[in-house]
């Protein structure tokens, strides 16, 4: 392009309107980059948490003591907090005087469920988001590419003899808007689709645990409760 043509002269000659609404895309763009970052980072977290609880939960460590180790941590996340309140509530609920086992199980897969809809709720924060961004950036640089169009046309029927040249300009910013609207919605539906997958995928391993563990506990309170009956 020519110094005439560049990019950035094209955005200051732009109309007011034009202009806003490529700011608008191109903020709207570093902001769902930044969250894009951000819930990568999160979400490759919690899969690798939950791998390495997963590998440590199945191979046979006494669920008191793998209790009292994550207790001990200031901060718990994804499956090792869905366990810690599960299992918290079981020893609460038994140490209750006539509960019956049916009551502890149903508590205890409540105080999981609850947990568990909370850990997604934080997983899922910023992906409304770029929906957002990825459903209606196109929609919001075809109104700036319309209306610089619009205007181009407008300008040129004030002339007596139209050239290329006078309204190539015009509809060359317009088509700008256009492109920065798809520059900020296809990461933002890439992101998006991925991280909902990833999210699914972690609610069902959550979802798959609470239903393993809650049979593990509904073991070990049935033996026990015949060992008190004999």
């Amino acid at each position: 392009m020519t110094s005439e043509m560049s990019i950035l002269n094209l955005f200051l000659e732009a109309s007011i309107v034009v202009q806003f609404i490529m700011m608008l895309l191109l903020t709207t763009s570093v902001v769902s980059w930044a969250f894009i970052f951000q819930r990568n980072a999160v979400l490759r977290a919690a899969t690798k948490e939950m791998k390495t609880f997963e590998d440590k939960f199945w191979s046979g460590a006494d669920l008191n003591k793998l209790y009292q180790e994550l207790s001990a941590r200031a901060q718990l996340t994804g499956l090792p907090l869905i366990f810690c309140a599960g299992f918290k509530e079981y020893v609460r609920l038994r140490k209750t005087s006539g509960a019956v086992n049916d009551a502890i199980m149903d508590g205890t897969y409540r105080s999981m469920r609850v947990t568990m809809s909370r850990e997604v709720d934080e997983l899922e924060a910023r992906l409304p988001f770029l929906a957002t961004v990825g459903s209606i950036s196109p929609y919001v640089g075809l109104l700036g590419t319309v209306w610089g169009i619009m205007n181009s046309f407008i300008a040129l029927g004030q002339v007596k003899q139209a050239t290329l040249a006078m309204v190539a300009p015009g509809i060359a910013e317009a088509l700008i808007a256009t492109a920065i609207g798809l520059f900020a919605a296809i990461p933002a539906v890439v992101a998006y689709n991925r991280f909902s997958h990833s999210v699914e995928k972690l609610e069902n391993a959550y979802g798959n645990f609470m239903e393993e563990f809650s049979a593990i506990l509904n073991r070990q309170n049935m033996a026990s409760s015949n060992q008190q009956t004999q």
